[in-house]
């Protein structure tokens, strides 16, 4: 049975193997933050690039979830105020968790770790908040899901 594909707007990036699908409205700081965790894992030596920016094409099979850009924009990225830029990219990757902005007035300090969000009908991930003025975005999202301390082992 082929999976059935949705088109959603979100941007996604690979880190070390573990996708990462960000989400949010429009303007919400999505790209940026995305950005900010590929400059991050770059620094940390892990193996990370662009799956898809503002638009992505998800289908979900046999429990996984995958995630791949559209060519027409295949690994490039907007960056308010900065323009679009080229950057290194994947041409898909599993994801494995939605990240999503948090404002700075918003009431939840401490959210409830069963968190989820759906990406598309009977399409869910477990949710991880990050402020977009987080110094080290990647770290805080890798401490949320258990994987920092694989980091260099």
């Amino acid at each position: 049975m082929k999976a059935i594909e949705h088109n959603i707007h979100a941007t996604a990036i690979s880190v070390g193997g573990t996708g990462l699908v960000f989400v949010g409205p429009s303007g919400s700081g999505k790209s940026g933050l995305a950005f900010d965790c590929l400059a991050e894992a770059r620094l940390l030596g892990l193996a990370a690039g662009l799956v898809g920016d503002d638009r992505l094409v998800i289908s979900a099979a046999d429990g996984r979830v995958v995630a791949r850009g559209p060519l027409p924009i295949l690994g490039m990225i907007e960056l308010r105020y900065s323009g679009i830029v080229s950057i290194a990219h994947v041409s898909e990757a599993e994801l494995k968790y939605a990240v999503r902005t948090v404002a700075a007035n918003e009431s939840e300090r401490l959210p409830a770790n069963d968190e989820h969000h759906t990406l598309a009908d009977g399409i869910e991930l477990p949710l991880i908040r990050v402020p977009p003025w987080s110094r080290f975005p990647l770290s805080l999202i890798l401490a949320r899901t258990g994987l920092l301390d694989q980091i260099g082992r």
